[in-house]
């Protein structure tokens, strides 16, 4: 006697259960290595395991935390490094896609300027630092061009080479329908790149908020950048764990934005 096939709405749905199963273990055991984390600072600051001095301890830093949101003194410094964070962001991924575009666009210049790209990615951007400062002020401007400058070589090479490597054949059949070259770009060249641009995105976030806060311990007066420096100076580690922790917060906030804008794309392309 044959056996009887499966139903395959009955197997979708049971891999569904099985995807909504794995997704609530996953939630619950990154709860536990972060609760674990909180717990093992507090326990072993408190029992001397590590410096309470240097590495404080989570009661304080909340502690620190509600006071500062009670006098207001927290938000002027967490909205400046956000908005230069942000804004550098978006300055340094757009400006190495246009360039990689450029590059793409163009075989005889991305020829002449690759040696240039692999020298100047290979160089430490915070170098730039306090030429940057001399060059534009020290200010916000400043600041924002040292987070944009950090990703923007790293976004050129990153985006152009997905470019550069988009399957011929494609490429060809546009030809042969005869479409010109910002038709093919626009069709064919940059959404089969968007995963390698999302993917550099990610990499940005971080990328950014380091160009941010290394600006910011050279200049500013405000920012979370300031804070860790100012707590450096009066030996106020709290101060310090207490940036450190902001800083994480809203750099996985821009981190999850990035990839909501992952799904977004990949789901509206396909």
């Amino acid at each position: 006697m044959k056996k009887k096939p499966a139903d395959p709405s009955l197997l979708h749905s049971q891999y569904k259960q099985e995807l909504v199963k794995e997704k609530r273990w996953i939630l619950f055991y990154q709860f536990l290595i972060f609760a674990a984390f909180f717990i093992v600072w507090e326990v072993g600051s408190r029992n001397q395991w590590m410096d309470p001095l240097i590495f404080s301890y989570p009661s304080k830093v909340w502690a620190l935390l509600t006071e500062k949101i009670a006098d207001g003194s927290l938000f002027s410094h967490v909205g400046v490094t956000v908005f230069e964070t942000v804004l550098g962001f978006i300055l340094g991924t757009l400006l190495g896609t246009i360039l990689a575009a450029v590059l793409w666009w163009s075989p005889f210049l991305s020829k002449v300027l690759d040696p240039y790209l692999v020298v100047l990615n290979a160089m430490p951007k915070v170098a730039l630092g306090p030429i940057l400062i001399v060059g534009l002020g020290p200010g916000f401007t400043s600041i924002i061009a040292m987070g944009a400058v950090i990703s923007v070589i790293i976004t050129t090479i990153v985006v152009y080479t997905a470019f550069r490597d988009v399957d011929e054949n494609y490429l060809k059949v546009l030809w042969t329908f005869g479409a010109g070259k910002r038709q093919i770009f626009q069709e064919a060249v940059l959404p089969a790149s968007f995963p390698t641009i999302i993917s550099t995105l990610k990499v940005n976030v971080g990328l950014s908020w380091v160009g941010v806060i290394v600006g910011e311990f050279l200049v500013s007066a405000k920012g979370l950048g300031y804070m860790i420096i100012y707590g450096f100076q009066v030996f106020n580690f709290t101060l310090v764990m207490l940036a450190l922790v902001l800083i994480v917060i809203f750099a996985t906030i821009m981190y999850t934005v990035v990839e909501w804008l992952e799904k977004k794309l990949i789901k509206d392309n396909h």
